[in-house]
């Protein structure tokens, strides 16, 4: 038996001010696509912007639907917007910012499982990584320098 360890590394800025000007931008509008999500039975609002290469942002917020889990989450609204309406055009920046009605969101908020396998699909494919920034509502700000950093031993087409 061998045994290995799995290191992730992450930068943590205090504030949005901390971030480089265009990561701000960025964040203040998926703060702005949080506020027009439609969570009516979490009251968990998500709001994601992503900066393509050719610099489109492409927004996204999560869709939830009374029949669970129908509904979408905000990261996979957007890579698939961004997909659709840009294909082939590669992902360089992905910030996502979550708040509640029901408690103040006060820590960073990472994609879900099933959006970290997603973003991992376009990252592999694209041969480049992909920026992370999340946060909560206020406080600190987590950025890793790629998706994989989230999700190791990722699976991908390779197993198919």
């Amino acid at each position: 038996m061998k045994k290995i360890d799995v290191v992730a590394s992450a930068t943590i800025f205090e504030s949005v001010s901390e971030l480089p000007s265009n990561v701000q931008e960025l964040m203040e509008k998926a703060i702005e696509a949080r506020k027009k999500a439609y969570a009516p039975y979490s009251k968990f609002n998500v709001g994601v912007a992503l900066l393509l290469e050719n610099n489109e942002i492409v927004l996204g917020n999560n869709q939830e639907n009374a029949a669970y889990p129908s509904g979408m989450c905000a990261e996979r609204v957007a890579i698939w917007k961004a997909g659709s309406d840009y294909p082939g055009v590669k992902v360089k920046q992905l910030v996502i910012t979550a708040s509640s009605s029901n408690s103040k969101v006060d820590k960073p908020v990472g994609p879900c499982g099933a959006c970290r396998q997603t973003l991992s699909e376009y990252e592999i494919n694209q041969k480049e990584p992909i920026e992370i920034y999340f946060m909560g509502e206020v406080g600190n700000i987590v950025k890793t320098d790629s998706l994989l950093s989230l999700l190791p031993f990722s699976f991908d087409r390779s197993y198919l």
